[in-house]
């Protein structure tokens, strides 16, 4: 496996950047933090756009940055397709003309995908005669996506790419990247202020918080953590099965998706069996029972026990299950209390179907459709 290694030093008047990573690329691994934080220097300075001395960048045995041997590798030899806030498309391109420019820039670098794949997967085949001006947001991000992908890059990096796009358009776009990562395997490093983005996306997440990482790993593992709520959001505490689909029951409407601690059912979901899905779910729609129910329309009924407990200081407690991966539950202190809630006491975590949040699925819902006909 090819990892990124980092070691970046930045220091400006009212900034400073601190950062050491040293990261699989595999996957989408998710630069996550508030505005000024410092992703996007980390990310122009992996890419070669920022050259500041003393840095260090190197994937796999290719060093690209490193000052003290004298090395340096320009931007368009590093291998790397960079997605920007704004596209920066052609105008007086097509959308065909702005893609081939992108299989211009590979050189010499062999092609590894086919314009019509790539086509494919981003929906493009009707817009390939259109101008840039012609296009909605969302469109105009897929055909820069598209550009960057058919320079045949080693690591594809995207900065903020849905930032300027309201949230229907990046409903429209977010399956497309989930597609281009599931088959492609393209590595990518995505750069969002945006947790939501994240936690439907992201494999690995890097916490980055005044300049300085503040976590990083599996997203299941670093947003199960307790001292990082502050980061990752308090008030809608969720935690990320990571999971893969395995049986559809068109007669029943309902999906059923294996995650390392068993089973999850939702509504059925449009994606391939096999299909390795980020699955979040909020703490608000997990409740407790120390007994198995029955008779009971939940469909969702995970055995565990409880990890830990966490007072926030208000009428509500939120606990941390293991039921084969982390999931929290915000529950009342009086619930707490009553059951007798602590460390190692065996539980039943109880999730509705419909409360498996669609977004974080990535894909329409038998439920979203019917919704779409009403």
């Amino acid at each position: 496996m090819t990892n990124l290694i980092a070691q970046c030093r930045v220091t400006y008047p009212d900034f400073s950047l601190d950062a050491d990573i040293d990261l699989p690329l595999m996957g989408v691994t998710a630069l996550f933090g508030p505005s000024g934080s410092g992703k996007s220097t980390l990310l122009r300075i992996i890419a070669g756009l920022d050259r500041i001395p003393g840095n260090r960048v190197s994937v796999g045995d290719a060093v690209w940055q490193d000052d003290a041997r004298g090395i340096f590798v320009p931007p368009h030899r590093r291998s790397i397709g960079f997605v920007f806030q704004d596209t920066q498309l052609f105008p007086h391109l097509t959308v065909e003309g702005n893609i081939a420019y992108g299989m211009k820039r590979a050189g010499r670098r062999a092609p590894r995908y086919g314009l019509d794949q790539i086509v494919d997967i981003l929906d493009l085949g009707a817009l390939l005669t259109r101008r840039p001006a012609t296009l909605s947001g969302g469109e105009r991000q897929r055909v820069a996506i598209a550009r960057a992908v058919m320079t045949s890059p080693n690591l594809l990096l995207m900065d903020e790419p849905l930032s300027s796009l309201d949230v229907e358009r990046k409903d429209e776009i977010l399956p497309f990247i989930e597609r281009l990562g599931h088959e492609i395997g393209i590595p990518i490093l995505y750069v969002s202020h945006a947790i939501d983005e994240v936690l439907r996306l992201a494999s690995t997440l890097v916490l980055i918080a005044r300049g300085r990482i503040v976590a990083k790993g599996p997203i299941e593992d670093v947003t199960s953590r307790l001292d990082l709520h502050p980061y990752t959001g308090r008030l809608d505490a969720g935690a990320v099965l990571r999971s893969t689909v395995t049986t559809h029951d068109p007669a029943r409407g309902i999906t059923r998706m294996a995650f390392p601690g068993g089973e999850l059912i939702s509504p059925l979901i449009d994606a391939a069996i096999g299909t390795p899905i980020n699955v979040r779910i909020r703490s608000r729609d997990v409740s407790l029972s120390l007994d198995r129910p029955q008779r009971t329309s939940i469909l969702n009924i995970l055995p565990g026990h409880v990890v830990q407990i966490e007072d926030s200081g208000g009428p509500q407690a939120h606990v941390l299950l293991d039921v084969g991966s982390p999931l929290w539950a915000r529950i009342t202190k009086v619930s707490v209390n009553e059951l007798a809630l602590g460390p190692g006491v065996p539980v039943f975590a109880l999730i509705k179907a419909v409360a498996v949040d669609r977004r974080s699925l990535g894909r329409p819902t038998a439920m979203d459709r019917s919704l779409d006909r009403d």
